[in-house]
């Protein structure tokens, strides 16, 4: 996995976790934290998958003339 990739990975997480962080109330502990970090990182990571299925050769001639 390239940098770009887990930048895009982590940029796409940051969101997706962020929606379900903001409703929790920062003063209580929380075991949910980990989960909805975990849960957007998998939900990201399948996002880009499915626009690596959807689209292949954009990606593969992007990366192709970066090597």
């Amino acid at each position: 996995m390239t940098e770009e990739r887990k930048f895009a990975i982590l940029f796409a997480a940051t969101i997706l976790a962020a929606r379900k962080l903001i409703d929790l109330d920062p003063n209580k502990p929380s075991m949910a934290n980990g989960f909805i970090v975990d849960r957007a990182i998998e939900d990201a990571a399948f996002i880009l998958e499915r626009i690596d299925a959807r689209w292949p050769t954009i990606v593969n001639s992007f990366s192709a003339r970066q090597e």
